[in-house]
């Protein structure tokens, strides 16, 4: 493994040297060879200066590869120190919806300027790619797709393949369209050559075909694909005709970007869509102030609830020692049903999700389990440690009861969020913990109360 690192680096070293020494030749030979992600490293550690002269060293076609690898920070940059007309030429070769998704994220680059340069076939399809609605199918398809006839012959369809094939973005997937270009079926790769030659299209295509609608919504087209093991979807107009494909790829890059959006709604840390890219402190803290305050206000609650038990509090100081235990024991079994909760909320497969009062039922019966459990655990603690049998009673009563219903808290609060049509990744950790902390001193302090006398 060192020794390909080194060898590697070397190569780069190379590299370095024939630009630094403009040696074109020396440059490409070495550069060409190695993977597309590695030429865009190689690119990234170039100095500016050296960057700028990329486009004597490389064909837009060349340079196309390393600019899909790049973020768009990085993308931005080198529409900047590259000659427009250069430019013009690499989206030209790059498919239309990795131009239009580059155009929108781009703050920076005089789009209009770019579009206007490149051939107007090309120019086009990016524009109608970015009029679709922000994500949605029509905004991520790509409209590099093979569309045949079903009354063509199989000879005629490996002939088109050959000509236009490398312009497409998968040739596994061969469209087929009638004469008002409404999709009927769909021939696979697979299909294609192992029929005879003379075979028709439409004997051998496969028309129970699934697709989108230009309007669906991204996620339900990546669960589409997901779900049917695509390796691209067809996207439809409202009339049936066949706009363009969404590609495996284009998936995954999306089911990352949703993830990482419902990971930072469920820790309340969620961002504004100005700020995806590259957030600023500033920014950062602003996307989190309203969820700040909200929990400033629910903290101030669970503080009021401890006044008021103040007086059982100075009666057995010892009780104090046990309340970090009870509310972190509860905000994180509510966490957990939280995560179940909003998981099966996000599932549109029947098959794969419990009904709401199945998963309340699973989940309260997990925590009586867990809340026993642990209540036998501070039993033994507490009678071992402080000699009490009345505290290690109400320990355990308050345990048990805590994280039964904390478990119920933490699967019906998004419950009730997503009636009111919001998304349930809202209902935040923090905000189900603070919750479940307010509870827990009731419960706990509550059976204290009661049993005073005895302690």
């Amino acid at each position: 493994m060192k020794l390909v690192k080194s060898n590697k680096q070397k190569t780069y070293e190379h590299i370095f040297k024939a630009a630094k020494e403009n040696d074109k030749q020396a440059f490409r030979e070495l550069f060409l060879r190695l993977h597309d992600r590695d030429q865009h490293e190689v690119f990234h550690l170039l100095y500016p200066d050296k960057k700028r002269k990329i486009s004597e060293f490389l064909t837009p076609e060349e340079f196309a590869e390393i600019f899909e690898w790049m973020e768009t920070e990085d993308q931005e940059a080198a529409v900047q120190y590259l000659p427009d007309a250069y430019m013009a030429e690499v989206f030209n070769t790059m498919a239309a919806d990795d131009v239009a998704r580059f155009l929108t994220e781009s703050d920076e680059t005089d789009n209009q300027t770019l579009l206007d340069m490149m051939d107007d076939e090309e120019s086009q399809r990016v524009q109608e790619i970015m009029a679709y609605e922000a994500e949605t199918a029509g905004s991520i398809m790509t409209k590099e797709f093979i569309a045949i006839k079903n009354t063509e012959s199989m000879a005629e369809v490996v002939k088109r393949l050959r000509k236009i094939g490398r312009e497409a973005e998968t040739i596994y997937y061969l469209y087929v369209i009638d004469d008002k270009e409404r999709l009927v079926g769909v021939l696979s790769l697979r299909d294609l050559l192992l029929s005879p030659e003379d075979e028709i299209v439409e004997n051998i295509m496969f028309n129970q075909v699934v697709s989108v609608k230009v309007s669906d919504d991204q996620e339900h087209v990546a669960r589409v694909i997901q779900d049917y093991d695509l390796l691209a979807a067809p996207v439809l107009g409202f009339d049936g005709t066949m706009q363009g494909i969404v590609t495996v790829d284009d998936v995954m890059d999306i089911i990352e970007e949703e993830t990482t959006e419902d990971f930072n709604e469920f820790a309340a840390i969620s961002r504004g869509d100005e700020d995806r890219r590259k957030p600023s402190p500033l920014s950062t803290a602003k996307a989190r102030i309203p969820w700040i305050v909200v929990l400033l206000f629910l903290g101030m609650i669970t503080g009021g609830l401890i006044g008021i038990f103040e007086e059982t509090l100075e009666s057995v100081v010892l009780l104090a020692a046990f309340m970090p235990i009870m509310m972190g024991t509860a905000g994180n079994v509510g966490t957990q049903s939280l995560a179940v909760a909003v998981r099966n909320l996000t599932v549109d497969d029947d098959r794969d999700k419990d009904s709401f009062f199945q998963t309340i039922k699973n989940e309260l019966g997990a925590g009586m389990i867990m809340g026993l459990i642990a209540g036998i655990v501070m039993i033994g603690i507490v009678v071992v440690v402080y000699g009490n049998p009345v505290l290690a009673f109400i320990i355990a009563v308050s345990m048990f009861i805590t994280v039964s219903l904390a478990t119920v808290i933490g699967t019906t609060i998004p419950t009730i969020i997503n009636k009111f049509k919001i998304d349930p990744a809202v209902a935040s950790g923090p905000f189900i913990t603070t919750i479940n902390d307010s509870l827990s001193l009731i419960i706990y302090f509550t059976i204290a109360t009661m049993l005073i006398e005895f302690l």
